[in-house]
This record gives structure tokens, C-alpha cells and sequence, in this order.
């Protein structure tokens, strides 16, 4: 079984830390937010629906947990336009919750916003191997991919790339048919659009994320050897380094066991250099 950390139990993270409590994927939790009322207000929740699960909010043992999932913050609004957007919100915040986690040698997931500059941020900071560190997105985004794959009659499986936000990569080429570039377009439109639909009907998306970061955990926990699109620290895979950005990965136990070099075609190779260099700079802008 799984002892699982969570930083931030807002609409995500108190999901995700139901979710895999009530699957028995995990059999401890440890848990922190900022705000003590919705911090122990959701500790009693979980107990009420499962009363023998182990449940902590000892900051110190944080540090020695399985997996640490990172959901702390601030989320996105109607007002705010892009992801990236929330950097300046989050950042400071990312910065304070290290100081929990010294010596952290477990799995660490970010599901904060931007994900994928927050995710090599921490990496960096904690000074952890790369490999244990792993972005949270790419499951989501592919889901919506599949959807609209599924509502314009495409088969195959929808995988997406490059950064959590305005500069996502849908891979057609990974699909059994030939998608037409105006096609890609109308469907790559409808991919940047479609959490903020649930944003404004209901504040913030979080079955889907919670659902996949669960079922991310379970692959670790289960060492399944499963292939995901996840945000990676790159180290020369498709041309780039000194950034955190969404790449097809080979999930196990340790983490990540590999970072899949997948053949790109023109419209995607150019779509992804351009999220490439979009995160690389924000990244380069950070004191890690």
C-alpha cells in the first residue's frame, strides 16, 4: 500500500486524497492547507467515509511519504487567461512548501498551475532526481483530445504534448487516420477552451484532474509500466532542456522510467518548439 502526501486540500486535492482513500490505493494520509478550518474540516470528511484510514496533518512527516502531491494555491478563475498566468500567485507559494519537504525521497506530482514551470521549479529546488518528479496535465489533456476525436468520428487514442496551456500539441500522427490541417486547427481551438467552459459554470475543473492524478498514483503504486503524456524535466529529448514540459513517459514505481522519443510530424514539431520555448523562458526566469 501507498502513503500519500497532499499539499493543498481545496477542490483538487481533497478529491484526490477521497478518491484514493475510498479505491484503497492508499492506506495513510498525510495532509496540509494553509487554511486550518478547510484543513480539518476535510480530515472529519474523510473519516466519516473512512473511518479506520490513517489520516495525519504532522507537517513533519510530509517528508517521508510515498508520493507528494503538490495542489496548493491559487486556481484559475474566469478573470485569468492562461495558466501561465497564475506564476506570480504560485510561485511564492511552491517556495514555502519546500521547507517541508527536505529530504523528500518519495514521488513528487504537480498539479498546480503552471504546472509545467512549477513542477521544474521544485525539482530544482528540492533537489531531487528528475525522474521523481512529474507533472500532472497531459492525462487530462488527452482525455479532451479523445473527446473531440470521438465527437468528429477519428479514430484512435488522443495524446497531448507540450505545455499544460495555451501551447498544447494534439498528436494526429499518432492516430490510424489523416487529420486535415483545418481540422487540426478547429480541434487544437477547442482544446484551449474547453476547462475554462467548466471554470465558468462551476469555479474550477476537478473530477477530471482528480480522477487522473488518482489513477496516475495507482500506476505508481502498481508499477505498471503504463505510457502517459506527463510533464518531465527534459535533458536533450526533442531538442530541449532547462525546462519542465509535457512529454510521453513511461510510468513504474520509481517514477518516471523513461521519456518515450516519439516521431513528430511537421505541424506538431513546430507547435511543440514554440511551447518548448514559451516554457523554457519561464523557467530560465526563476532562481533555482
Amino acid at each position: 500500500m501507498t502513503s500519500l502526501a497532499v499539499m493543498g486540500t481545496g477542490r483538487v486535492g481533497g478529491e484526490v486524497a477521497f478518491l484514493a482513500s475510498v479505491m484503497g490505493i492508499v492506506d495513510e494520509l498525510i495532509l496540509h492547507d494553509i487554511y486550518s478550518p478547510l484543513l480539518h474540516a476535510q480530515v472529519l470528511d474523510l473519516q466519516h467515509a473512512m473511518p479506520y484510514l490513517d489520516i495525519s496533518t504532522d507537517l513533519s512527516r510530509m517528508r517521508d511519504a510515498d508520493i507528494c502531491i503538490f495542489a496548493a494555491g491559487s486556481g484559475r478563475t474566469p478573470h485569468v487567461k492562461t495558466r501561465a498566468d497564475l506564476i506570480g500567485a504560485n510561485l511564492p507559494v511552491a517556495a514555502a512548501c519546500t521547507r517541508y519537504l527536505e529530504q523528500f525521497s518519495g514521488i513528487f506530482i504537480t498539479v498546480s498551475n503552471p504546472v509545467d514551470v512549477l513542477n521544474y521549479y521544485l525539482c530544482r529546488r528540492l533537489g531531487l532526481d528528475p525522474a521523481r518528479c512529474i507533472g500532472f496535465g497531459g492525462q487530462v489533456d488527452s482525455a479532451r483530445f479523445q473527446i473531440q476525436l470521438l465527437e468528429n468520428g477519428i479514430d484512435g487514442e488522443g495524446y497531448v504534448m507540450g505545455e499544460h496551456g495555451e501551447h498544447q500539441v494534439p498528436l494526429f500522427s499518432q492516430l490510424p487516420v489523416q487529420v486535415d490541417l483545418p481540422k487540426k486547427e478547429e480541434i487544437l481551438s477547442a482544446l484551449r477552451g474547453m476547462s475554462m467552459k467548466i471554470i465558468e459554470g462551476k469555479g474550477a475543473t476537478t473530477f477530471g484532474p482528480s480522477a487522473h492524478i488518482v489513477d496516475l498514483v495507482d500506476m505508481i503504486s502498481e508499477d505498471a509500466g503504463s505510457i502517459i503524456t506527463a510533464s518531465a524535466v527534459v535533458d536533450g529529448e526533442y531538442g530541449l532542456s532547462g525546462c519542465s514540459i509535457g512529454v510521453p513517459i513511461r510510468i513504474g514505481g520509481e517514477g518516471i522510467e523513461g521519456i518515450e522519443e516519439w516521431q513528430l510530424d511537421e505541424w506538431e514539431r513546430e507547435r511543440f518548439e514554440e511551447a518548448g520555448a514559451f516554457v523554457k523562458a519561464l523557467c530560465a526566469s526563476l532562481d533555482v
